[in-house]
């Protein structure tokens, strides 16, 4: 079974996030993938987050209808700082080694990989699908190339291998100009997020009153 990891604070999660889930899916004939909110994201202040259980139950409402989308406590869930590492190490275990995991990421996660906890480790565990616009292609960026150097990628015709033997695609999809940063500066003002997000998240936002305030 081929699976995909997506995680991300989703504070919220919006069309651009389920769009790029979708063709990442498609490209790379992923069974399921799977959404992660995250508790604490390291490399994000915190300041403005919505309360975790908030963000997990968006997530739920927006993937909900789609076979191929699943939902996962698991950051939520585990106490401290949501480390991608320890979630990789989780879906390992957890699926006892019968799923082909593929950590789905953007591609400015993906220039800042080297920072992240354990990166040698995580690469060397998993498959990485980085989702880039249009018109950047397949081919990865110049500002792209040092990360590949670093963990040692080598290219081949359509993606870069790890020595591990795990694959590296670069993925690109439909570009949404949204960003959770300006649907949280709408709802501040006062203003409509309604087809930037879901209609049940917005929905679900209103009633619980968040992000009125930044």
């Amino acid at each position: 079974m081929r699976v995909g990891l997506f995680g991300g604070s989703f504070n919220p999660i919006h069309l651009g996030h389920l769009r790029a889930a979708e063709e990442d899916r498609e490209t790379l004939a992923l069974d399921l993938v799977y959404f992660i909110p995250a508790a604490a994201p390291p490399h994000k202040p915190h300041g403005g987050l919505a309360p975790a259980d908030h963000r997990l139950q968006m997530v739920r409402l927006a993937t909900k209808g789609n076979r191929h989308f699943m939902v996962s406590e698991a950051e939520i869930r585990r106490s401290g700082q949501s480390y991608t590492i320890d979630t990789i190490r989780y879906f390992l275990s957890a699926m006892r080694g019968q799923a082909d995991l593929h950590l789905i990421m953007g591609a400015d996660q993906f220039a800042e990989l080297s920072t992240w906890k354990e990166a040698e480790e995580l690469v060397r565990l998993c498959n990485l699908a980085v989702h880039t616009r249009p018109a950047d292609g397949t081919t990865p960026a110049s500002n792209y190339l040092a990360t590949i150097d670093y963990f040692g990628y080598t290219s081949t015709q359509d993606h870069h291998v790890h020595s591990s033997g795990h694959t590296l695609f670069f993925v690109a999809t439909t570009f949404l100009p949204i960003s959770a940063t300006f649907i949280r500066r709408k709802l501040a003002a006062r203003e409509s997020v309604r087809y930037l997000v879901p209609d049940d998240v917005a929905d679900y936002i209103q009633r619980h009153a968040l992000y009125t305030s930044l």
